[in-house]
C-alpha cells in the first residue's frame, strides 16, 4: 500500500513539475539562469526566422522545437527538485494547521485562555497538556513531558523534554504524550521552526553557495565569449562568400555554450539542500551543506553529544573508616529532594542496594547552585550533609587538601571515565558517589570513518582530565580538551580557524551557541536548546551526534557532482564543435571537410543531430544531479583521475557516438 502511495506522490510531483516548466518560460524566471535564457531568446529568434522565411520551413521550424524543447528539460530539472521539496513541506504544514493554544495570563496569575496559535507573540506563556500539539516553539520553564516528534523528525519514539536542561527546546506542531508543561514561546508565527523548514525546502529561500556562484559567472563569462564569436562569424563569412542564416547561428551558439550545466546547476543545489533533510538535518543554506564538504576539525560537546547526557549513580565507594551503609544513606539523604537526574539516580541506587529508611522530617534541603557547587540537606539533629565535587566539599569541610586515600578513590572512579561526587558529613568526608555518563551506541565506529576522510575529532568538555582522556580514549576521538568553558570553546575554534583549518562544532546546550555561531559549520541537536539551534546553521533532528558524517558526505557529493557535471558539459562541447563547424564552412574550404570525423550525412543533420543530443542529454542527466555521484572517500588526486577518465572521457566520446547514432536516424526519417 505504502509503494503505491508513494508511486502516487511521485506521479504527482512529475504533473507539478511539467506545469512548472512552463511557467519558468515567462522572462522573470528565465533571467535567472543566464546560459538557457539565451537559448530561450535563440527559440525565439529561429521561429521569428523560420516564419519570415530567412530559412528553410522544415529546417527551421525542427530547430525551433529543439531549441525549445531543450529549455523545457532544463526548467523540467530545477521543477522536479523544487517538486520534491514542495512534498516534504506538505507534510510539514500538516503539522501547524489549525493550532490553538492555552495561553497564560502571566506566570504568577495562571488563568488561561484559548487563543489561535497564530496569534501568540514571543515571551508568552502557553499550558500544553498531554494528548494536545505544542501551538508555538519555545523552551519548556516548568514540568517535563516525553513529546512525539514525528511531524518534524518521521522518528516515532518520543523523547524527553524537561525544564531546566539542556533539552527544554520544543518545537510547534509536536505532540505532548504524557504529563503537563508550561511553555516560554520563543518564536512568533511565521517565523517558526517548521516555518523555516517549509521555506528552506521549497526552495524559496534558498541561497546560491559561493562555488555555485563562481560556476554561474564562469558559465556566463563563456556563454558571452562564445557570443561575441558566433556574433563575428557572419562577417568572416562574408569575407569567405557564405551566406549563414540567424537559425544556424542561433543553432551553433546553442552547441558551443554550456547548457548541459547550466540547465543541471539549479537542480544540483535544491537536490543538495533536499538530500540533507532526508537525512534529517535542516540545513539553513546551501552554503552551509557545500561548506560541510571542506571541513578538516571537528569540535564536538561531550555531554548530550558523545555521551547521552543523563549521569546515572552506578556505585558507593566508602572510605575505610566508614560503612557502606552510612556512605549509602548520606548519600540518600541528601539526594532525596534533588530534582536533576543524578540525584534521582542516587536515590534510585540506594533502594536497589537495600537501602529501607524512612523520609527526615523538618529537613532543610540545599539546592546545588554555581557559585558553591554543592547540594545537600541539614537535618533536625543538626547534621550537615554535603555532596559535590572534590574541591568544594574540602572547601566545605576546611580541608587543604584531600588525603591519600580520598584522592585514590575520585581518580579510581575519573580513570573510568564517571564522575566522581564526594560525600561528606558535617567536617567528615565518607565516600565517593560514581556517576557514569554512557557514551552513544557506535560512535567510535563513526570518528574512525572521519578520521579515514582527514577529519580531527576534538572532545570538549567540563569534565576533569582524567574523566576526559577516559571518555576521549572510549569514544576513539583524536583530542580533548578538559574544564573547558565556553570561552575555551570559541578561542579553539578561532585558532583553528587562524591556521588554515575549516571548523565543524557539534553542540546542544545554551552555552555551546557562540562556538556553534563561530565555527564555519554549527551542527545544533534538535534536542537541545532553542539558542543552540538559533546559533548553528544546520540542526539534526535525530539529535545524532555522528550525523556530521552524513553531512559531510553529502557536502562532498554536492561539491563532486557539480564537478563531474561541469566536466561533462564541457567536454561535450568538444565533440559538438567536429559536428557544427565543418557543416558550416566545409562548403566554402573543402579542407574542413577533415574535421568532419563522423562524416556525417548532410550540414542541417550535422546541425540537428548536434542540437536533438544537446537537448536529450539535459533529461537523462537529471536522475545524477537530483540524486549525486556516489561518494567514496578518496584524496582530491584521485578524484580528478576519476572525474576526468569517467566525466571527461566519456563526455568526449559519448556525443561522438550519439551525434552519429541521430544522423543516420535522420537520414532515414527525412528520405522517407
Amino acid at each position: 500500500m505504502s509503494t503505491q502511495i508513494q508511486s502516487q506522490q511521485t506521479t504527482q510531483q512529475r504533473i507539478e513539475a511539467i506545469k512548472s516548466a512552463f511557467v519558468k518560460l515567462l522572462p522573470q524566471h528565465m533571467l535567472k539562469n543566464p546560459v538557457m535564457g539565451i537559448v530561450w531568446l535563440g527559440t525565439l529568434i529561429t521561429a521569428f526566422s523560420t516564419l519570415a522565411g530567412y530559412t528553410e520551413w522544415l529546417f527551421g521550424s525542427l530547430v525551433t522545437i529543439i531549441l525549445f524543447i531543450t529549455v523545457l528539460f532544463a526548467n523540467y530539472a530545477e521543477a522536479i527538485a523544487e517538486a520534491r521539496g514542495r512534498g516534504q513541506a506538505s507534510s510539514l504544514r500538516q503539522a501547524r494547521q489549525n493550532l490553538v493554544a492555552r495561553k497564560l495570563e502571566s506566570l504568577q496569575n495562571r488563568t488561561t485562555h484559548e487563543i489561535a496559535a497564530t496569534q501568540l507573540k514571543i515571551n508568552d506563556f502557553i499550558e500544553v497538556h498531554a494528548g494536545e500539539l505544542i501551538p508555538a516553539d519555545g523552551e519548556i520553564i516548568e514540568g517535563f513531558a516525553t513529546i512525539n516528534e514525528a511531524a518534524v523528525t518521521g522518528e516515532s519514539a518520543p523523547v524527553l523534554r524537561e525544564a531546566g536542561t539542556d533539552r527544554s527546546g520544543v518545537i510547534g506542531g509536536t505532540k505532548v504524550l504524557t504529563d503537563s508543561i508550561i511553555v516560554q514561546v520563543t518564536a512568533d508565527s511565521g517565523n517558526s521552526f517548521l516555518d523555516r523548514m517549509i521555506a528552506l525546502v521549497e526552495g524559496s529561500n534558498r541561497q546560491k553557495t559561493p562555488n555555485e556562484i563562481a560556476l554561474g559567472i564562469l558559465l556566463m563569462v563563456m556563454t558571452l565569449t562564445f557570443v561575441m564569436v558566433v556574433a563575428s562569424l557572419p562577417f568572416i563569412a562574408s569575407y569567405l562568400q557564405i551566406s549563414i542564416s540567424p537559425v544556424v547561428l542561433v543553432a551553433l551558439l546553442v552547441c558551443l555554450i554550456p547548457t548541459t550545466i547550466g540547465g543541471l546547476l539549479p537542480a544540483i543545489g535544491i537536490a543538495g539542500m533536499n538530500r540533507a533533510l532526508k537525512a534529517n538535518v535542516l540545513a539553513k543554506s546551501g552554503k552551509a551543506v557545500e561548506v560541510a564538504g571542506d571541513i578538516d576539525v571537528l569540535l564536538l560537546d561531550k555531554t548530550g553529544t558523545i555521551t547521552y547526557g543523563d549521569r546515572q549513580a552506578t556505585a558507593f565507594y566508602p572510605l575505610t573508616s566508614v560503612s557502606e551503609a552510612d556512605l549509602r544513606m548520606a548519600a540518600w539523604v541528601s539526594s532525596l529532594a534533588d530534582p536533576t537526574p543524578e540525584g534521582k539516580s542516587i536515590v534510585k541506587l540506594a533502594r536497589e542496594q537495600g537501602l529501607q529508611a524512612i523520609e527526615p522530617e523538618n529537613a532543610e534541603f540545599i539546592a546545588f547552585n554555581a557559585s558553591s557547587r554543592i547540594s545537600g540537606v541539614n537535618l533536625e539533629n543538626g547534621q550537615q550533609i554535603r555532596k559535590g565535587a572534590l574541591d568544594a566539599i574540602l572547601k566545605f569541610v576546611q580541608h587543604s587538601q584531600a588525603d591519600v586515600e580520598l584522592k585514590a578513590r575520585v581518580e579510581q572512579v575519573a580513570s573510568k571515565g564517571a564522575t566522581p561526587l564526594v560525600v561528606a558529613n558535617q567536617q567528615h568526608i565518607l565516600g565517593v558517589i560514581e556517576l557514569s555518563d554512557v557514551i552513544k551506541h557506535g560512535i567510535k565506529e563513526k570518528f574512525a570513518r572521519l578520521r579515514e576522510m582527514g577529519i580531527k575529532t576534538v572532545m570538549v568538555t567540563g569534565d576533569n582530565p582524567l574523566t576526559a582522556a577516559a571518555i576521549a580514549a572510549e569514544a576513539g576521538v583524536d583530542d580533548y580538551i578538559a574544564e573547558a568553558r565556553p570561552e575555551d570553546k570559541l578561542a579553539c575554534i578561532r585558532k583553528e580557524q587562524q591556521d588554515g583549518h575549516l571548523v565543524a562544532m557539534v553542540g546542544d546546550g545554551t552555552n555551546d551557541a557562540p562556538a556553534l555561531a563561530q565555527a564555519d559549520i554549527g551542527l545544533a541537536m534538535n534536542s537541545g536548546t532553542q539558542a543552540a539551534k538559533e546559533a548553528g546553521n544546520m540542526v539534526d533532528l535525530d539529535s545524532d551526534p555522528t550525523k556530521l558524517l552524513a553531512v559531510v558526505e553529502i557536502g562532498k557529493q554536492q561539491l563532486i557532482t557539480r564537478g563531474a557535471l561541469t566536466t561533462f558539459s564541457l567536454a561535450n562541447d568538444v565533440s559538438k564543435y567536429f559536428a557544427i563547424l565543418p557543416a558550416l564552412f566545409a562548403a566554402a574550404i573543402p579542407q574542413m571537410q577533415k574535421l568532419n570525423i563522423m562524416q556525417l550525412s548532410s550540414p542541417h543533420n550535422a546541425i540537428l543531430a548536434a542540437l536533438i543530443f544537446n537537448a536529450i542529454i539535459i533529461p537523462l542527466l537529471i536522475p545524477i544531479a537530483l540524486r549525486g555521484v556516489k561518494f567514496k572517500p578518496s584524496t582530491a588526486t584521485q578524484l580528478l583521475r576519476r572525474n576526468m577518465l569517467i566525466y571527461g572521457v566519456g563526455g568526449v566520446i559519448l556525443p561522438f557516438i550519439a551525434i552519429k547514432a541521430i544522423d543516420l536516424i535522420l537520414v532515414h526519417i527525412l528520405a522517407i
